[in-house]
């Protein structure tokens, strides 16, 4: 019997609800529905799902929205849980009862899953990090999946025929999993992000280093001890990456007069300035890939081959194309303290006298703003500063400006900023506060650069 058909043999006549109808629900729908499984599924938004094609769908399946029903919840023996939603502060936690299991989409496919698996969380770079992974292995020929918190969820992708799967995880899936066993695990960073669900920083950090739980190989961060591992399995090996020189075996940088190699213990792989994502927070990003990649047996002088063919993420780091000699650079992404202290220091030792201008601000989500500071004293030229907790991070330094709009710090950047200047758009929030998504916020950004550079012209 295969996994897939003893899991499906356990959730056969059992109360399945499942809690969510944004894509990770979908995603479990069509799961069940394809393997003749009933189910409720329950979301408290109105009209999340269309009722008459949802029952044209799943005929044998009802459908509840606009409140959680929690009485139906108490009567649940499984329930499919979207990440997104905190049963706790949600007030449904205490309406599960103690014999139902509560997973994620995840849980379920690393239950049913026979491919090896790399698994890569972190508060910042898992996305690059994992897009990256996935595009040097179908660059050497390997048919990789993508999945887990990027790209298609996982239960729709286990029909393809797929060698392994790249799975970036948030603390929100890692807290329902317990059944990944993955052939390599890297936490990549912990910084505070989400307190307003986890509390404590330690509790986040707890939380996130569970994805090591029966790996294969653990791929750590020898320069942040909060992924460091702990309570390994004698038989998981160990590799680490960070900015110094590593030991045998493990990766880091050397530091050549200012110009940084890639290296492998002894071994100098590439210079860094032959690869496209530029900054010191990439470069780390580079080295863990090569470490999780090594741990599916990828030889590493392929993996060097491909790297230069990744351009990145969108708003993530990214340069905004203009004629103006100013480096107007987007990292709308960088939603927490951790991704903005990433990018500043990560560009600081390509400044060589030039000004960086930040454009920082929005939804704190109780974030300790405090790192920053320093930061802004030592690197930063002038800070505009806009959204909720604006004020919060006009307090680190005298050098900043309160704004109102992404638009008019634009127009105070560019009228400050020098060729060769960089402007960076990192602002250490999330963007719920004054846009849909931190799509949105970055569009913005550079709709308005393009704006101010037509007007100048």
């Amino acid at each position: 019997m295969t996994r897939l058909e003893q899991v499906i043999a356990t959730l056969i006549n059992k109360n399945i609800i499942v809690l969510g109808a944004g894509l990770t629900g979908i995603s479990c729908m069509r799961f069940l529905k394809t393997h003749g499984l009933n189910f409720a599924v329950i979301d408290s938004r109105d009209n999340t799902l269309n009722p008459a094609e949802f029952s044209k769908d799943y005929p044998q399946c009802n459908l509840y929205q606009g409140e959680w029903h929690f009485d139906l919840i108490e009567k649940a023996e499984v329930i499919l849980l979207s990440p997104g939603i905190n049963i706790e502060a949600q007030g449904i936690a205490k309406h599960i009862n103690t014999n139902c299991k509560v997973m994620g989409d995840v849980e379920l496919f690393c239950q049913i899953n026979e491919k090896p698996v790399v698994a890569v969380t972190g508060s910042n770079g898992k996305s690059t990090v994992v897009s990256l992974l996935a595009h040097v292995g179908k660059a050497i020929g390997k048919n990789v999946g993508l999945g887990g918190n990027i790209g298609v969820p996982v239960l729709s992708q286990l029909t393809n025929n797929v060698e392994s799967f790249i799975l970036e995880l948030s603390s929100f899936q890692l807290e329902h999993i317990s059944s990944l066993k993955a052939q390599g695990a890297c936490v990549l960073n912990v910084s505070d992000d989400h307190l307003d669900r986890h509390k404590t920083l330690a509790n986040y950090a707890i939380i996130k280093t569970q994805i090591y739980n029966q790996c294969q190989v653990a791929v750590f961060n020898r320069q942040d001890n909060l992924t460091r591992v702990n309570n390994i399995n004698e038989a998981t090996q160990l590799v680490s990456f960070g900015t110094d020189e590593p030991s045998e075996g493990d990766f880091g940088l050397k530091n050549e007069h200012g110009e940084f190699f890639l290296m492998q213990g002894t071994k100098v792989l590439v210079p860094l300035s032959q690869l496209p994502l530029a900054g010191l927070h990439n470069a780390v990003n580079y080295l863990a890939v090569l470490a999780l990649g090594q741990s599916l047996s990828w030889p590493v002088n392929d993996m060097l081959l491909h790297l230069q063919s990744f351009n990145g993420l969108a708003h993530r780091c990214q340069r905004v194309n203009t004629n103006d000699g100013i480096s107007w650079i987007n990292d709308s992404k960088a939603t927490n303290v951790g991704a903005s202290v990433a990018a500043i220091t990560g560009l600081a030792p390509t400044l060589a006298g030039k000004k960086l201008i930040l454009i920082a601000g929005g939804e704190g989500k109780g974030a300790d703003f405090s790192p920053l500071k320093a930061l802004f004293a030592e690197h930063v030229s002038k800070i505009y500063v806009l959204g909720k907790d604006r004020a919060k991070i006009a307090q680190l330094s005298e050098k900043t400006e309160i704004v109102n709009t992404v638009q008019e710090a634009v127009e105070h950047a560019k009228k400050i900023a020098c060729e060769g200047d960089i402007v960076l758009l990192s602002p250490a929030c999330a963007s719920i506060d004054m846009f849909r998504n931190y799509e949105e916020r970055g569009q913005t950004f550079v709709n308005a650069i393009n704006a101010n550079i037509r007007e100048a012209s």
